[in-house]
């Protein structure tokens, strides 16, 4: 895989990390007095690292990829121009695992623990709601992402700890939204966020719109999951939805990032054809193309022979990477933010709950919005021939249609979002194929990911023994 660059301004990251365990606690350390730290210290760093590692899928320091960058080259709007076998052909060992593992319980939610710990103990009860959100974020995505995973006995102390089934996991992260929200409404206490909330600089308003913005995500990604119906979990999301965010200006974006190096966008880094060959896949472009999206140009540049092209998945190395389309500045800018949960993604959630509840007709304005919404976020004018086009080719939908049309501008909405990779597994849309050289034994696209090589040697777990990447987790039902 390509080289990854070390940013500097998230080195605290890793000394609170390195306070801690290699595993889960060590068995030498304190962990109520050694990691003792107060909230203003311990917040910074957690939300540089869900931005910069998770939601843009960067690595500071390891020579691999993030989970949002992997399921980019699955869902094929990335591709990788370099030898196979890579992770855009389906190579994710259990040794890949160990940083992405390693980094969302330890990096991140060990630290996250300890703030709500911190919080709790000194009753600032701003930070211990903001604590709550950012473990239930990262959470959800470690159980999309793993399945059955170790919570309720992760961070005690305890070197092996049990696996949570995902339902419970499921229920957990509810339950953490919940005690988030109520308690929003006790006194802050003597210390409160400010500068170092580098999401909303202490609005905890804003924070509690983002508790139920994931409460509507989670309530979604259960339409299909055993013992769930798909009217029920989007009745359920849609009232979540009533106290999400409103618009953009309340999305969960980390606006942390400039020109000065090491201080770079990840998506910036991510992307720069010097690190490893990072171009846009030919199954987006085309597509893209296909439709005319006026997005395009603000989405992807031209290749160095001046037209829109896009490397097909897992194809040979092509010497001359410069004549396929890049990541444009909108996303991949050295100053560009890092959308951990935008307002589009709620938008077509809506869409996809009330098509469910409702049907078609009712979706469509709904639909058409969330639309015009991400076009005017990217600059497009949306009065322009080109946006009344594209809605009239995109813009009806029907009871055949419905859904597959949801999930596909929800796609492009939610570019490189790490939600893509679980509306894909949820929904089958948008329809994509396995890429034509697939790693050996492989014969399907992945639906998971392998626990760590680390997790299964020191923590040998039923759960974790024998799983394929093209496995299922307990939601992502036939």
């Amino acid at each position: 895989m390509k080289n990854k660059i070390i940013y500097g301004f998230i080195f605290a990251t890793f000394i609170f990390s390195t306070m801690g365990c290699k595993k889960y606690l060590n068995v030498n350390t304190d962990p109520n007095s050694a990691l003792s730290a107060p909230e203003s210290l311990l917040l910074p760093p957690a939300i540089v690292d869900i931005a910069t590692v998770v939601a843009g899928g960067s690595f500071s320091v390891q020579n691999s990829s993030g989970i949002a960058e992997i399921n980019s080259y699955w869902m094929q709007q990335l591709s990788l121009n370099q030898p196979l076998p890579i992770v855009e052909n389906y190579k994710l060992t259990t040794g890949d695992a160990d940083n992405l593992w390693n980094d969302v319980y330890i990096n991140i939610m060990q630290n996250l623990k300890i703030l709500n710990a911190e919080a709790e103990t000194n009753q600032n009860h701003s930070y211990g709601v903001i604590s709550k959100v950012l473990i239930a974020y990262t959470l959800g995505v470690t159980t999309d992402m793993w399945g059955d995973v170790p919570y309720s006995e992760a961070f005690n102390g305890n070197l092996r700890p049990t696996y949570d089934k995902q339902e419970d996991i499921y229920k957990a992260m509810q339950s953490l939204l919940d005690s988030a929200i109520a308690e929003s409404q006790l006194a802050p206490g003597n210390s409160v966020p400010g500068n170092d909330d580098f999401l909303y600089q202490g609005n905890m308003s804003n924070w509690v719109k983002f508790a139920y913005s994931l409460k509507a995500r989670y309530y979604i990604h259960l339409t299909k999951a055993p013992g769930y119906t798909a009217a029920t979990q989007a009745d359920l999301a849609l009232g979540a939805l009533d106290n999400a965010f409103a618009g953009t200006s309340d999305e969960a974006t980390a606006n942390i990032y400039s020109l000065a190096a090491g201080h770079e966008s990840p998506w910036f880094l991510n992307t720069d054809l010097s690190q490893g060959g990072v171009v846009l896949s030919a199954t987006f472009i085309n597509f893209e193309l296909a439709n005319s999206d006026p997005r395009l140009p603000i989405i992807a540049n031209k290749g160095s022979q001046d037209t829109y092209l896009g490397r097909v998945n897992s194809s040979s190395v092509v010497p001359d990477v410069t004549i396929f389309s890049t990541v444009a500045d909108y996303y991949a800018g050295s100053a560009s933010p890092i959308a951990i949960l935008p307002y589009s993604e709620l938008e077509f959630i809506k869409a996809e709950a009330t098509f469910i509840t409702s049907g078609a007709a009712a979706a469509q304005p709904i639909y058409q919005q969330a639309i015009k919404d991400n076009m005017a976020k990217l600059g497009v004018d949306i009065s322009s021939p080109g946006v009344t086009a594209y809605l009239a080719l995109r813009g009806t939908l029907t009871t055949a249609n419905g859904l597959q049309r949801i999930m596909e501008e929800k796609s492009i909405a939610d570019f490189l979002s790490i939600e893509n990779f679980n509306d894909w597994r949820r929904t089958g849309y948008p329809d994509i194929t396995i890429v034509a050289n697939p790693a050996a034994g492989i014969t399907t696209i992945p639906r998971r990911y392998p626990y760590s090589q680390q997790e299964i040697s020191s923590n040998p777990q039923p759960q974790n023994t024998g799983v394929k990447i093209t496995d299922r987790v307990w939601w992502d039902t036939q």
